[in-house]
């Protein structure tokens, strides 16, 4: 599990599936930072993992502020799959 930092929309909501660097995430929880304050552009602060992860997400096996971070801008993301 990660926590994705996209800058901009690609369009993605929850449940959604991306494609990073090769590699098909699932973003179990996607916060959206900036529509009115902040940023020039919309973030997505997202938590994604493999569907093998998703019991420890639903479960909260995991520590937020320990997950490794990744920043990318919205093009560098390809959507499998809008939502769930």
């Amino acid at each position: 599990m990660k926590r994705l930092i996209i800058t901009g929309d690609p369009g993605v909501r929850r449940d959604g599936v991306v494609e990073v660097d090769g590699e098909e995430l699932t973003l179990f929880q996607i916060n959206r930072n900036g529509d009115w304050h902040g940023p020039e552009e919309v973030q997505l602060w997202c938590v994604a993992g493999t569907e093998d992860e998703r019991e420890a997400y639903d479960r909260r096996e995991y520590i937020p502020h320990f997950l490794d971070v990744e920043r990318l801008d919205a093009g560098d993301v390809t959507v499998v799959q809008k939502a769930g």
